[in-house]
């Protein structure tokens, strides 16, 4: 596959950048614990919001939501309306709770450590299993993301699939290993505004050359009359399981600590504000990509393998080998904005909550950071592993990790929150519950109506429901929490003021 000189061009300013970038932060960093893993809290409300939606999205904004409207037509627009109420939701109960509260509770650094500290666990069974949760978890979400820098350099780039995944991790772990969370952050921003510039351009000139967005549509229904069926084969009970991928935000530890990291509370609403906007036009550009796609695919006569790379599929067929460069910067600017943030998560949580607790308490902060860039390497290793499956969907990984995620942490999340009469026991079985629902309900083979459980009713719905009554019921039947914990919750509450 013979690839123009823009298109490597335009990749290598791109690379370069996002090293460039890394090595900044390096310099500009405190070179302390929570310097490299939280960025000293002193993000601004812009980077932070661009920041959360660029590491939220990853490569099914461009891949899978496209392929998924491809393939199915506008009853995907439930998922996309569920993440957007969900996220909504996060930025006003969250993200300015939990930016109070990460500091009042002995200034967590992250999310186990939140726990940890939140319920003063002595025992470190809240610490130990939401940092079992968080490395399983991610790394399969990461190694979902992998999958879609493979996928690229496979199908645009004439390469190899698995040179794709080396070349992805190495430029992520570059970039992460020396700039920790300020320079995850910082690519993430930068990242953020090519997604949004790549999702806005590609239909608009997609749907010129069909001739006007009213033909393509005419021309999408000829080729698929249920285009527009907002239910299209799916129940009632598929849709809530579609908008109920809103639940999993509550529970993301790669977006919440956006809100751990935030300069002030005061900030909050100025992100909201931005990362909404931010998310909305994201989402709808996505969406019509797919539905050009099914026009364009149509009305040219031309065949789609794999309906994941519509996207592709354009960037190559649509513009001049330097946008094209450009678009295909926007793919891995999702894929690595996503993989950044959860590899520095991972690391992060083996360090403060498995290296630091169990190998060496009296670590110091210079120890805590090496042991942090070591880790991002280690969990970049295995994910290389895991992604080694070219034929992996992107959307179905993701989607498994998103469920595990909402429903072992978000009722616990939200909860610790809110309700000051929740206690430890509660918090430890609403994780153990909601993770376990999740991995029985998508390995245990069960079936409802005929079809695999997870088809039938998407794992997070049981798994998060289940987890919020179990931390409700293990709280009420056990001992309520000691005044000095309910003082803290006070102190949270008044620092909202």
């Amino acid at each position: 596959m013979q690839v123009a000189a823009g298109v490597w061009i335009s990749l290598a300013i791109y690379f370069l950048l996002m090293i460039a970038i890394g090595f900044y932060a390096y310099f500009k960093q405190q070179n302390n614990v929570e310097g490299y893993m939280l960025g000293g809290r002193d993000l601004g409300p812009a980077v932070t919001a661009l920041s959360a939606g660029a590491s939220d999205m990853s490569g099914w904004l461009l891949l899978g939501l496209p392929g998924y409207m491809y393939a199915s037509g506008v009853v995907s627009i439930w998922i996309a309306l569920g993440l957007t109420i969900g996220a909504f939701a996060n930025y006003l109960l969250v993200a300015p709770r939990l930016r109070v509260y990460t500091e009042v509770a002995d200034n967590a650094i992250t999310l186990p450590d939140y726990f940890a500290n939140r319920f003063h666990d002595k025992s470190h069974l809240l610490r130990i299993m939401s940092a079992v949760v968080v490395i399983v978890f991610f790394t399969v979400y990461t190694a979902a993301s992998l999958v879609a820098g493979g996928k690229l350099f496979e199908s645009s780039l004439g390469l190899s699939y698995s040179l794709g995944l080396w070349v992805t991790a190495g430029v992520v772990v570059t970039y992460t290993l020396f700039g920790g969370f300020l320079a995850v952050s910082l690519t993430d921003f930068v990242q953020g505004v090519i997604m949004l510039i790549a999702m806005l351009l590609v239909p608009i000139v997609a749907f010129g050359e069909i001739g006007s967005i009213s033909e393509g549509m005419a021309i999408a229904q000829q080729a698929n009359p249920e285009v527009f069926n907002l239910k299209n084969g799916v129940t009632t009970m598929g849709i809530i399981s579609l908008m109920a991928w809103g639940f999993g935000y509550f529970g993301q530890p790669h977006i919440i600590v956006r809100f751990m990291a935030i300069r002030s509370v005061k900030d909050v609403p100025v992100a909201t504000a931005i990362g909404m906007g931010w998310m909305i036009l994201s989402l709808i550009g996505a969406l019509m990509v797919g539905l050009a796609g099914i026009a364009y695919i149509a009305k040219t006569g031309q065949s789609l393998s794999d309906p994941e790379t519509i996207f592709l599929f354009f960037s190559q067929v649509l513009f001049h080998p330097l946008i094209a460069g450009f678009l295909l910067a926007a793919i891995l600017a999702a894929i690595m904005s996503t993989i950044s943030s959860q590899l520095l998560v991972v690391s992060s949580s083996l360090t403060r909550d498995v290296y630091k607790l169990f190998l060496d308490r009296e670590a110091s902060e210079s120890r805590q950071v090496l042991v942090g860039r070591i880790s991002v390497i280690a969990v970049a290793l295995v994910a290389i592993v895991l992604a080694g499956d070219s034929n992996s969907s992107v959307l179905k990984l993701v989607s498994h990790a998103w469920a595990g995620f909402g429903a072992a942490f978000g009722p616990l999340v939200i909860l610790s929150l809110t309700w000051k009469r929740m206690n430890r026991n509660g918090a430890l079985a609403g994780m153990i519950v909601g993770a376990l629902t999740v991995i029985v309900w998508v390995y245990g083979g069960f079936e409802i109506g005929g079809q695999p459980a997870n088809d039938a009713i998407y794992s997070i719905l049981p798994g998060f429901a289940l987890s919020f009554i179990t931390t409700i019921v293990v709280s009420l039947l056990t001992a309520p929490p000691p005044a000095y914990i309910v003082e803290k919750f006070n102190e949270m509450e008044r620092g909202l003021k």
